[in-house]
């Protein structure tokens, strides 16, 4: 077995499609499916169902599947760690990204790794929730940040960061009517939604926050980040839920935030890592992350009235 007959068979997995995973390998349908065979071959079973019509994973292929991941996501890391130590890095920390971070403290938190700490290679994957926790399980990753505690077992969850759950309403929307918007009003209107299967830790926060109202939402997208949920808002196509600093730091015009009118606990994110004692370098990464605040926190503000501001405009 050769490595090129596991980013072959990697190909075909994901395409479903011997053509188009040629076309993707940039080599002929011929040799990739004679490599397939070979690998079929030696394993002794039968990894892709093959009709004139369709391709399909067998149950064993897709078992094959989740091992063949692995194994070049370690190759490629052990790839990233030799290059890093011939650039002068004396230690490397693989940080795995769910449900996205928010994206104000982000910046900090890297500067101040880089100020504290420039000789340690900090390496960023964005996964889902699911896989994340498999990875860390694997030794694929280091440490993470998911918006869920919900991680079973062998992994510690700390809460270090949290952010209003907001409304984001398009400029001259009706409901800008209210200062505080009643959960069954805005169910009246199509909502869009980050995708579960993408950011699951916001998902499930959002939905136990739907589930309150006896009305059923009206999702008009799911979609795969905050930026293309601002989008949508700014064009006036549906109304979001998410964070008040991801509104805040939207660069689309005519996205108002509003709370909603019952109190609903805060998106939180949490930092995940194994539960054994953590390395040295994972331990001021951590304290590192626990010191951050946003950005507009640490600001002076001028005197004001203790209640936080209830909306702003993008």
């Amino acid at each position: 077995m050769e490595l090129r007959h596991l980013r072959y068979f990697l190909a075909v997995a994901e395409e479903l499609h011997f053509a188009r995973a040629a076309e993707r390998l940039h080599i002929e349908q011929s040799p990739l499916s004679r490599a397939i065979k070979e690998l079929e071959e030696e394993l002794g079973v039968v990894l892709f169902a093959r009709t004139t019509r369709s391709t399909r994973l067998t149950r064993t292929g897709k078992l094959f599947l989740e091992h063949v991941r692995r194994v070049l996501a370690a190759l490629e890391q052990a790839r990233d760690s030799v290059k890093a130590a011939a650039n002068g890095f004396h230690g490397q920390l693989r940080v795995a990204l769910s449900d996205g971070v928010t994206p104000s403290r982000l910046p900090s938190l890297l500067a101040l790794c880089r100020q504290e700490e420039p000789e340690v290679d900090l390496r960023f994957f964005e996964v889902p929730l699911s896989q994340q926790i498999k990875g860390l399980h694997d030794d694929l990753y280091d440490v993470g940040f998911a918006q869920s505690d919900d991680v079973g077992d062998g992994i510690t969850a700390i809460p270090v960061w949290s952010d209003a759950l907001m409304v984001a309403v398009p400029a001259r929307h009706p409901l800008l009517a209210h200062k505080r918007i009643p959960l069954d009003e805005l169910l009246r209107y199509p909502l869009v939604l980050c995708n579960p299967q993408v950011c699951e830790g916001h998902a499930k926060h959002v939905e136990r926050v739907l589930r309150r109202a006896d009305m059923e939402p009206l999702v008009a997208e799911r979609v795969a980040s905050c930026d293309l949920m601002m989008a949508l808002v700014s064009a006036g196509f549906a109304i979001g839920l998410t964070g008040e600093a991801h509104i805040a730091t939207s660069r689309e015009p005519g996205v108002v935030a509003r709370p909603l009118a019952s109190r609903v606990p805060p998106l939180t994110t949490y930092l995940l890592h194994l539960d054994d004692e953590p390395s040295d370098v994972l331990a001021r990464f951590i304290e590192r992350v626990q010191a951050i605040e946003s950005p507009e926190s640490a600001k002076p503000v001028p005197r004001r009235s203790p209640d936080p501001p209830e909306e702003f405009t993008t």
